[in-house]
Parts: structure tokens; C-alpha cells; sequence
């Protein structure tokens, strides 16, 4: 049995928000595109979820931009993958 990446462990924790919507969101968008992601994504990403639930929220619901366009970008895979 392969062990698992220590990286995509801690990030399946660090995914996991206050809410099941954004569990979904953040954990989906994880299992779907960490493997093909390079390192500069998957250091946006982890940097992304340093942000509030409310910010993350309003992001992905489309009520505010994040600041970077790197963040931007992972939203906008996320709002594509869930049609919001």
C-alpha cells in the first residue's frame, strides 16, 4: 500500500471549514485538481485557505474577489465545478 502524500493529508485537514457547503467546496476542488496541480498552485491553494470562512464564502458565492489572482483562479475552478 502507497502512504499517502504528507502534503495532500494536511491539506484535506486545513480544507475542512465550518460549514459543510464549503467542506465540499474547498475538499472537492482538492481531490479533483491537487495531483494535476504544480507546486505553485497547490501553495495557492494551501495560502487560500488561511482566509476567513466569510471571505471564502463570498468568494465562491461570486459577492467579492479574493485579492490574488492565483486565489482568483481556484475560485473560479471551484464556481465552474459547482455551476454557482
Amino acid at each position: 500500500m502507497e502512504a499517502e502524500d504528507p502534503q495532500l493529508k494536511r491539506l484535506r485537514w486545513r480544507a475542512r471549514r465550518g460549514t459543510r457547503e464549503l467542506d465540499a467546496l474547498f475538499g472537492g476542488w482538492l481531490e479533483e485538481h491537487f495531483a494535476q496541480a504544480d507546486d505553485t498552485q497547490r501553495m495557492a491553494f494551501d495560502q487560500l485557505l488561511d482566509a476567513q470562512d466569510p471571505d471564502l464564502w463570498d468568494w465562491v458565492m461570486g459577492h467579492a474577489r479574493p485579492p490574488r489572482k492565483d486565489w482568483q483562479s481556484i475560485i473560479d475552478d471551484i464556481r465552474t465545478r459547482h455551476r454557482l
